[in-house]
């Protein structure tokens, strides 16, 4: 057993930071400790809801324990990948979700669950040479979206955000031009997207993209939408676009989308590091919600650091 500080959900909006004990990995799993776990949007519902639980799942972490089956990695390996109840000391992790971090990377440049999930995307996203391409959204995922279109053979890439920091941040890392919402709502056919990607999460965002689209192009759906949407379905339909759910649910395919951004971060091509603008500490978990809730100016990535 291994006695361990872990943060834990104690209400709405409240978490404390308790001593807990941790099993001996078993069979497929490493024992981590962790360095540096990133912030997710998609917590923030349970986090608002205060039910007991354990939060965090996207972290970097050294291996300082193995289990008796476990020959991928040893202890003293820097690891990433997703491993759940991540805001803690030590956390134990699947090897089916885990890769290395290339020499040379700081853990907040390697922080790899979310970079995978975009790389995810944009595999899954039909991308032709030329395209001219939207992102509508440019939170952190959005912004290493941009990274990764700047060197895909785009002929234009425009980024849409009603935050004028955001636009800012989005010319910084990869856009050719950056707008708010009601300066892209008024596009013609004429002057429409091959593709557009979707990375707000939020209905107005999704209603923006069904608009920037062209006939027959490719609509990618990025942003994690955690309410009931409507969709219209009727322009959809008629504009015979292709709609892809560029969520990625597959163990396999998310730690190869993961190795492949980690590669991209070592080779200099994006810089997740540079993302992330926030850091707390363990038993400020809370405000580190809070923040992400807020994005104040030039908030873009959250992370819980030690």
């Amino acid at each position: 057993m291994v006695r361990t500080r872990r943060s834990e959900l104690t209400g709405p909006r409240t978490s404390a930071v308790r001593s807990v004990e941790l099993p001996e990995p078993g069979y497929g799993e490493v024992l981590l400790k962790v360095l540096v776990s990133g912030v997710c949007a998609s917590e923030v519902a349970d986090w608002t809801a205060g039910e007991p639980a354990v939060l965090g799942h996207e972290p970097v972490g050294e291996v300082v324990a193995v289990g008796p089956d476990v020959t991928a990695f040893a202890a003293g390996d820097l690891v990433t990948g997703r491993v759940d109840a991540a805001f803690a000391d030590h956390a134990t992790g699947d090897v089916r979700d885990l890769v290395p971090v290339p020499p040379g990377l700081d853990p907040a440049e390697a922080i790899g669950e979310p970079l995978g999930c975009v790389v995810e995307a944009l595999r899954r996203t039909r991308l032709d040479t030329g395209d001219r391409v939207a992102v509508v959204g440019t939170g952190f995922m959005g912004l290493v979206l941009l990274q990764l279109l700047r060197h895909a053979g785009t002929r234009q890439v425009v980024a849409i955000d009603p935050r004028p920091d955001a636009r800012e941040l989005a010319l910084v890392h990869g856009a050719d031009a950056a707008v708010a919402p009601g300066e892209a709502a008024g596009t013609a056919h004429d002057d429409a997207f091959d593709v557009v990607v979707e990375a707000s999460g939020t209905a107005p965002g999704l209603d923006l993209a069904t608009t920037l689209v062209r006939p027959h192009g490719v609509l990618s759906i990025m942003g994690y939408h955690q309410e009931p949407r409507t969709v219209d379905l009727r322009t959809w339909n008629w504009k015979a676009i292709d709609v892809v759910n560029a969520h990625v649910r597959d163990r396999d395919r998310l730690r190869e989308s993961v190795r492949r951004g980690l590669d991209l971060v070592a080779a200099g091509r994006i810089d997740v590091g540079a993302l992330v603008t926030h850091r707390f500490a363990l038993d400020q978990v809370d405000a580190a919600f809070e923040a992400l809730v807020a994005k104040e100016p030039g908030f873009v990535k959250a992370a819980i650091a030690w």
